[in-house]
């Protein structure tokens, strides 16, 4: 969750536009089977197709589109992490960090020890926002729309504006397709870009567990150290606030 901040770089990755128009809070079919989950595996992975070894697609509607949000949805999250990385490991922003006119940290730091370099405030101020958006996609926008178990599509995360009209006291942007570039998209291309995010999630996901595991485990992926990219981290990259105070 470290580098979520850079979220809204992936925006266009998703694949679902959420509808203009409130629902019902009633449950609808979620036509999430494994049938479904079968025809989507032949699609993103032609070769391996349908792989199961937990048997996960065995469970009712509601648990598969419980396992398949989430997996879009932290796919999402490693795209985001993914470019983060990328981009906090070679560039800095020139303005101040804090109002006191604190600079970025430098990138002769990794992305964990940034991390770790930043005020309290600042990490609390992202991940204060990061909860914002889980409780806004776990409540349907407050109710507007059904939960993802119970009949919104799996992926789908609510808009900002109900009937055209701004959720907020200010004007914002909605999360996905923020300049409605997308949504006039035909199925068959938005059901391209379904897949094509699942793709990119999985690989991502893969990714940034490999930048992460690289600066811990010197040489334990061999193409990141061999491209210079893995310095080392001494810190523990999931203690998020180890910096400030630890447990024991």
């Amino acid at each position: 969750m470290k580098y979520t901040v850079l979220a809204s770089l992936l925006a266009s990755a998703t694949a679902f536009a959420p509808s203009n128009t409130a629902s019902t809070k009633s449950s609808t079919s979620l036509c999430e089977s494994k049938a479904d989950l079968e025809a989507l595996a032949a699609k993103c992975n032609p070769v391996v197709k349908y792989f199961d070894p937990l048997n996960i697609g065995d469970g009712d509607e509601a648990t598969i589109a419980w396992y398949r949000h989430s997996e879009i949805k932290h796919g999402r999250v490693a795209m985001a992490a993914f470019v983060g990385y990328c981009v906090q490991s070679n560039f800095v922003f020139p303005w101040a960090q804090t109002m006191a006119g604190d600079a970025h940290p430098s990138i002769d730091l990794t992305p964990e020890a940034q991390w770790d370099a930043i005020p309290f405030l600042a990490k609390a101020q992202i991940l204060a926002f990061v909860g914002f958006l889980e409780m806004w996609d776990e409540s349907g926008a407050g109710g507007l729309l059904p939960h993802y178990t119970a009949g919104r599509k799996p992926g789908q995360f609510p808009e900002f504006k109900s009937d055209g009209k701004d959720s907020f006291l200010h004007p914002v942007l909605n999360l996905y397709d923020p300049f409605g570039f997308r949504k006039n998209l035909s199925a068959e291309k938005k059901e391209r870009g379904l897949v094509a995010e699942i793709n990119n999630g999985r690989l991502a996901m893969l990714g940034i567990f490999g930048f992460i595991s690289a600066n811990k485990v010197a040489g334990s992926v061999p193409i990141v150290a061999s491209l210079g990219a893995a310095p080392g981290y001494d810190g523990q990259s999931f203690a998020p606030f180890e910096a400030h105070y630890h447990w024991f």
